[in-house]
């Protein structure tokens, strides 16, 4: 009963991990190139291998081996470090930010707030 309990916790923190190098992977493939140079983080194809490894690592091996460890920690990298310095150097598509119409200049919209 016990083992039983202790692989279906197993088994969810792998889906978590899947998840966590899946959310990265394809943030990063949405950045654009220059703002991982802008931020001065490393290029975006070292991002893309690395978090792709780290998806493929975490689905084929099992949470205990060193490989799917090694994996979430270079995703967490990149969610709580580079994530972060690319979207202060605006490059990519800008999940939350509110985006303003075609009319609207430095001080508002041109045509006269309508």
């Amino acid at each position: 009963m016990l083992m039983l309990g202790f692989a279906g916790f197993m088994g969810i923190l792998k889906i978590i991990l899947m998840a966590i190098s899946a959310f990265g992977l394809f943030d990063a493939a949405f950045r654009r190139e220059d703002a991982f140079r802008a931020a001065d983080k490393q290029n975006k194809v070292f991002w893309l291998i690395i978090l792709g490894i780290a998806l493929v690592v975490s689905y084929l091996f099992s949470i205990l081996s060193i490989l799917p460890i090694a994996g979430a920690v270079a995703s967490i990298v990149y969610i709580v470090d580079v994530r972060p310095a690319l979207q202060q150097v605006g490059g990519g598509r800008g999940w939350g930010r509110r985006r303003g119409s075609s009319s609207d200049g430095p001080y508002g919209p041109w045509n006269g707030g309508r």
